[in-house]
């Protein structure tokens, strides 16, 4: 068969990505406390926007009533992100003009921290450099990636020798850090302890995989002992670190600010948005006694930048106006969960919520991105309240998450002599109304990080 090419006309409807569009996208998605270092880096950027220092403090709270956008603003989220069209972008795509991205504080890292120990240890510079080398290959729990004969090639030592830098570092602060496994870790923070001939230290060094499938009974009868004794040298290694890595941390504590706050009055709950910090931008009025004098290309520079800022500020107040609705129609679509808790929680996408506010299904899922509510019922993110559906036996239809919340009860509340099986929690839920398979329980069990019947026997 004779191959040819040909040239074909069609149409095509594409919406090309420009500078501000990607702008606009991203001051939707940011949370508020991301966009306030964003407003601000616009505020020194743009000589025509300003901050408006008049607004009572107080009143910066805002509730539902006051958040509707000004006159001239957008009047749907769908004329600025038409994403019906196919958007054609980069994966590393330029930032537009004056969007600046901030640059985190350098703090002293964990490898420091270690070999600031390593230096008051010792003198050796060899050691100290293969050390170093040993701190550089730990992963984020503290644990080794690479062997001794790594080692040993690298600085051209012998096996003891690499051994003792091994050693040097698997003595510094917290215990338990450069091992190699998880055993030769809690083994480590044991021998911190002074408790190396210790029961829990034999039953680690010789039954480390019978405890790890919580076989008491057969270590027991190894060693002679009573399943009592086992249980409670398995607690005691139950409270020592997995992780010691974490400890060294340098990162500063993640303390989430929602960005939105729902109050209960009077049986109505009130959505505000805590943006209190956010700044208030406004038009300078200084730039028009510039105007009269100002030459052809001080006339453009000004106009560019007064559309600049007049288009961000009417942004701003849409991105308020639209996550006060998506919130508004979350309550409504979930108020059984405000009212009686998780496990009242509804089936929810982000298609019904954005039929019932009249804006696109993506527009939602911007919304609702990395942003998070202050409830009575604890502190959320806008995504836990979506979820698949589940069918109960009279019909309706229940949250998956729901479900795995009942299912984290049901263990909870269980006898640890006799642990339900997947199929014994299946059934309870049947009992129940809801319709779920002992497959779909032992999905939503491991999604718990809830262990098997048989590893949850305690004797």
């Amino acid at each position: 068969m004779e191959m040819k090419m040909r040239m074909v006309q069609g149409m095509h409807q594409k919406l090309v990505m420009t500078p501000r569009l990607q702008q606009a996208l991203k001051l939707l998605q940011l949370p508020t406390l991301e966009l306030e270092q964003v407003l601000k880096t616009e505020v020194q950027a743009n000589p025509l926007l300003e901050i408006d220092d008049d607004e009572d403090d107080d009143d910066r709270l805002t509730s539902e009533s006051t958040v509707e956008p000004q006159a001239g603003s957008l009047d749907n989220w769908d004329d600025v992100f038409n994403d019906g069209f196919e958007m054609q972008y980069q994966e590393k795509e330029e930032l537009p003009e004056d969007f600046v991205e901030r640059v985190p504080i350098s703090r002293q890292s964990a490898g420091d921290n270690l070999l600031r120990q390593i230096r008051m240890s010792t003198n050796d510079e060899e050691l100290m450099q293969m050390a170093d080398y040993i701190i550089g290959s730990l992963d984020d729990r503290g644990f080794l990636t690479i062997g001794l004969d790594e080692i040993q090639n690298v600085f051209r030592v012998n096996e003891r020798r690499a051994q003792e830098a091994l050693l040097l570092v698997q003595a510094l602060e917290p215990p338990g850090i450069a091992a190699r496994d998880l055993c030769e870790c809690l083994l480590l923070q044991l021998k911190a302890r002074n408790m190396e001939d210790s029961l829990v230290a034999t039953i680690l060094r010789d039954h480390f995989k019978e405890l790890m499938q919580r076989k008491y009974q057969d270590i027991a009868r190894k060693l002679k002992l009573t399943v009592e004794d086992i249980q409670e040298a398995a607690h005691f290694i139950g409270e020592l670190d997995p992780k010691p890595g974490l400890e060294l941390s340098s990162e500063d504590p993640h303390y989430i600010i929602p960005d939105l706050v729902v109050e209960e009055v009077d049986g109505e709950y009130i959505i505000a948005l805590n943006d209190r910090h956010l700044p208030r931008l406004r038009i300078a009025d200084n730039y028009k006694s510039y105007i009269p004098s100002a030459s052809k290309q001080t006339k453009d520079y000004i106009q560019g930048r007064l559309n600049q800022a007049q288009w961000l500020i009417r942004t701003v107040e849409q991105r308020r106006s639209t996550m006060v609705k998506v919130m508004a129609a979350i309550i409504e679509e979930q108020r059984d969960f405000f009212d009686r808790g998780p496990q009242a929680l509804r089936p929810l996408t982000l298609q019904q919520v954005a039929s019932k506010i009249g804006m696109h299904e993506s527009t939602v899922s911007r919304v609702t991105n990395n942003k998070s509510v202050q409830t009575p019922r604890g502190i959320f993110q806008l995504k836990y309240f979506f979820s698949s559906s589940l069918s109960t036996e009279d019909g309706e239809e229940v949250s998956a998450k729901a479900a795995k919340s009942r299912i984290q009860e049901i263990v909870s509340k269980e006898d640890r002599k006799k642990p339900l099986s997947d199929q014994k929690i299946a059934d309870i839920l049947r009992e129940e109304g809801l319709m779920i398979a002992r497959r779909t329980v032992a999905k939503y069990r491991e999604q718990l990080n809830i262990l098997p019947a048989r590893l949850r026997k305690e004797f």
